[in-house]
């Protein structure tokens, strides 16, 4: 079984994409990819984002924490948030209480996660020397032409052995019938 070589990650020529289908794709991934980023960095840093982007066809997304609209009128009005109101500061406290458990939670989650990959990656490792081990036990479809050639020899060994097991058990039963 020969393996696919790949070419791995490569770095992407910053152009503009000829294709239209191409560029589409390419905007989709991107654009979901960026909104991931700007989320984290709300998440992990408590930031207020706002962000709108505009696709091939015109067409536009946004993407705002806490709120898209809240963000762009505060942009648009030039008028800060009002942060000595007592309100605001509970508002604030909570929020950033709320941020800070969220990212315990993950954290424990990512660990967990990683804890399991790696226990998932022993398994496999554990299955991958058994199957060598007693690589007989696959299925046929996936054995080799040199696992083949021996499972065929031991089985030839194997039915000899048994023609001859049944031989001796004859034999033995015609000359003392009394065992049978």
């Amino acid at each position: 079984m020969v393996k696919k070589s790949s070419l791995g990650r490569q770095k992407i020529p910053i152009e503009k994409i000829p294709k239209k289908n191409h560029l589409q794709v390419t905007f989709s991934k991107r654009r979901a990819g960026l909104f991931k980023k700007a989320s984290e960095l709300c998440t992990l840093c408590g930031v207020e984002i706002g962000i709108v982007v505009f696709s091939p066809a015109s067409k536009p997304f946004s993407f705002g924490h806490p709120e898209v609209e809240s963000l762009f009128d505060r942009f648009l009005t030039r008028n800060p948030p009002p942060k000595n109101s007592s309100s605001h500061q509970l508002i604030e406290a909570h929020r950033n209480a709320s941020v800070h458990e969220l990212n315990l939670y993950l954290t424990q989650l990512v660990n967990q996660l990683e804890a399991e990959k790696k226990h998932g990656d022993e398994l496999d490792q554990i299955k991958k020397d058994t199957r060598r081990q007693c690589w007989w036990t696959a299925p046929i479809d996936e054995l080799g032409l040199h696992e083949l050639e021996q499972l065929r020899a031991a089985l030839l060994i194997l039915k000899k052995n048994v023609g001859r097991q049944i031989s001796e058990i004859l034999i033995e039963s015609s000359t003392n019938p009394s065992q049978i």
